[in-house]
């Protein structure tokens, strides 16, 4: 399997979180209930909006996409992370690992577009709320999740061909939880300066760029609601952007952390910690984050747990 001092990898080695079994076990058990919540937080908050029509906005519309992205990356992540956890051998195929990384760069960019877009609809909804209706059409709203989906799929493709074309020689021991797209670039036994600057552009253009816009977005947001003159109706439009700047804080910072930095920062173990705060605790929380600050997903809820109780008592008698 080689030509001269190269080696093609057949498959690599995940170095995880830690080689004691017992905090193994100890995380294996964390881990799993934080992903079943996630799943089962996000799955709910798609079925609410589904099943009631006051929440068949454009807000509801794409805070769907986002709960299915949130599912989405963690499942790209975290169960093989539980297998490994039980397994001493932690092995990933070659072809395995570059789905991995496809799929979680892929599904972190939608994402990143997606609150862009969100940012939006909020910008709209605050300043300009005699026209939403018209500006949020459905059309508008369905190019503009189709356009997220898009270009984080393509950024994701791009950037997956150029790393695994890299020769890793003999390494195939990734000091990471996961296929992560700068853990296996350092790999390589060549110079990947060239990699680096496209990794640092597709960050601008896919993280920064959307960062600036909900940036601009909310500058504009806050603008309008400074200048309501009632307390009432600040709190009121303030409510309205509260859950989304959250999550936008949230999902942003990490990545921003995580890509736009020094080289020599941070370490691996803050690499690590980074990756599974925005694979593990980021979808976990975004369900929750809407739920609790939402007035109107908290009136779907009770309205729906109203319907189940009702229907329980008549199948009761």
């Amino acid at each position: 399997m080689g030509t001269g001092n190269q080696t093609y990898v057949r498959e690599f080695i995940l170095l995880g979180l830690s080689s004691d079994w017992d905090t193994r076990v100890s995380l294996f058990v964390l881990f799993l209930i934080t992903y079943m919540v996630t799943v089962l937080g996000n799955f709910f908050i798609v079925l609410l909006i589904r099943l009631d029509s006051r929440l068949h906005t454009p807000m509801y519309f794409f805070l769907t996409n986002l709960s299915l992205v949130d599912v989405s990356y963690a499942t790209s992540i975290v169960p093989q992370m539980l297998v490994h956890l039980l397994i001493e051998h932690k092995a990933i195929p070659f072809v395995s690992c570059a789905a991995q990384l496809f799929f979680s760069l892929g599904l972190g960019g939608i994402e990143f577009v997606l609150l862009a877009v969100m940012a939006y609809d909020r910008y709209v909804a605050v300043c300009d709320p005699l026209r939403y209706s018209v500006i949020m059409h459905g059309g508008l709203c369905t190019r503009l999740a189709i356009t997220s989906w898009v270009s984080g799929s393509l950024n994701s493709l791009m950037q997956t061909i150029i790393t695994f074309q890299l020769p890793m020689c003999a390494n195939k021991y990734i000091d990471h939880i996961s296929c992560e797209l700068l853990a296996v670039v350092r790999l390589a036994c060549v110079d990947t300066s060239s990699n680096e600057i496209a990794i640092m552009v597709s960050s601008i253009v896919l993280l920064m760029t959307p960062f600036c816009l909900v940036l601009l977005s909310y500058i504009q947001i806050i603008s309008t609601i400074l200048k309501i003159q009632s307390r009432e109706g600040r709190k009121k439009a303030f409510h309205t952007c509260a859950s989304h700047l959250t999550v936008v804080v949230l999902c942003y910072g990490m990545a921003i952390f995580t890509y736009i930095q020094p080289r020599s920062s941070p370490s691996i173990l803050q690499e690590k910690l980074t990756s599974l705060f925005y694979a593990i605790l980021t979808p976990m929380l975004n369900p929750m984050i809407y739920s609790v600050r939402n007035k109107e997903v908290k009136g779907a809820w009770q309205k729906l747990l109203g319907q189940l109780s009702g229907l329980t008592s008549k199948l009761a008698i």
